[in-house]
């Protein structure tokens, strides 16, 4: 039966289960976004980001990522999984909303950022970026063509933000102009957005069977967290966050689930340790990720050198690992897993990693409780 003729089941319930059907990302149109305020606020005053804000990325970066998006593509089909891809849009267009304008988007390469699968249910997050406001649509025909073949699935989109100015702190960008003023703030739990109404970009969740761990940061806000507590009234939802990283977006290059029982985490955004008391209580292992093969992150990418633990787990013996990122692979060798190399690092620019740039459709198995030990209070 060909791919096309398959019928769509949508389950995924964690990390780590064995992965059968996901989607993975173009980096076709990409755009460096404008400087709007959340924006702004990340980007450092000497990045050369700056200066290209609001330009198309040039031809010859797109096809290097579009290779190795392809190539990822093929590497997980020869494994048996169903590979889904987006439907790219002109993200050099202005948009806007009654309340704002920008004058462009940015890209569909990441799909985990705006979807969030839990249980028979895809979930359209909020996005906290203006020009990140419309990501949706280039997943819309997918969702509804397994909402037409699954029976069982559950669409759902969070509460569409209006980002106004009222949406972001003013003179945010001033208080934080150096990497110490930042972790100063981070420590603080003082980032970019305000309270006014719920945010969260699906990447700040990590899944683990009833429990949902949300990093509260740049890209998600506590009524954003609140507000996925009260979407998933089965689940314990806990907010997490990290104090050592200066511009905290998406958890996925912070805190990492393995397998049950085991999760690394990124040793210079430790987890603090009273949130830490939940995974020793259940028996977990938190182990520090081992140290990125690069010094740098490539040309014009918004992402740290930590992109090197940002891995796609295959199932509880077997993950794909960027190719260079060899201290990665060799620790990951040494907890027991197969690990499959998979270029990517020309793909970094484009919206980030190997996780970044998927979102489960479906994994085998079904709903587990890893913490039957609860934190009062957490």
């Amino acid at each position: 039966m060909g791919e096309e003729k398959q019928k769509t089941i949508v389950n995924s319930w964690n990390e780590w289960d064995p992965l059968k059907h996901i989607i993975v990302g173009k980096a076709d149109n990409c755009m460096i976004p404008p400087l709007e305020p959340a924006v702004d606020a990340k980007v450092p005053l000497d990045s050369e980001m700056r200066r290209l804000a609001g330009t198309r990325r040039s031809q010859e970066s797109v096809d290097r990522a579009n290779t190795q998006l392809d190539n990822f593509c093929d590497t997980l089909r020869k494994r048996g999984i169903r590979v889904d891809r987006p439907a790219p849009m002109d993200f050099s267009q202005p948009v806007q909303t009654p309340d704002w304008k920008v004058e462009c988007m940015f890209t569909c390469m990441p799909p985990r950022d705006i979807l969030l699968t839990v249980g028979n249910e895809i979930l359209e997050a909020t996005m906290s970026y203006r020009c990140r406001w419309f990501d949706y649509l280039c997943y819309r025909d997918l969702l509804n063509k397994y909402f037409e073949e699954d029976p069982n699935m559950k669409w759902e989109a969070a509460p569409k933000p209006r980002l106004t100015d009222a949406t972001y702190k003013p003179g945010y960008k001033e208080r934080s102009r150096t990497e110490e003023d930042k972790l100063r703030l981070v420590a603080a739990k003082d980032f970019i957005t305000t309270e006014v109404e719920p945010l969260f970009d699906a990447a700040e969740v990590m899944r683990c069977g009833k429990d949902l761990f949300v990093q509260h940061g740049m890209t998600a806000n506590l009524k954003g967290i609140e507000w996925i507590r009260r979407h998933f009234p089965n689940h314990r939802v806990h907010a997490v966050n990290f104090p050592g990283d200066p511009y905290p977006i998406h958890i996925d290059a912070t805190l990492v689930p393995l397998r049950p029982g085991l999760a690394m985490n990124n040793p210079y955004r430790a987890l603090p340790e009273e949130q830490r008391q939940i995974f020793y209580k259940n028996d977990w292992e938190i182990v520090d990720a081992a140290k990125p093969a690069h010094d740098e992150p490539p040309p014009l990418c918004y992402s740290s050198v930590w992109l090197s633990m940002n891995v796609l787990i295959i199932d509880p013996r077997t993950v794909c690992v960027e190719a260079s990122e060899v201290y990665q692979q060799e620790q990951l060798d040494k907890l027991g897993f197969e690990v499959i190399p998979v270029p990517f690092r020309d793909a970094y620019p484009f919206g980030g990693g190997l996780h970044c740039a998927t979102a489960d459709v479906y994994r085998e198995g079904k709903c587990e409780d890893y913490f039957p030990k609860q934190i009062e209070g957490f």
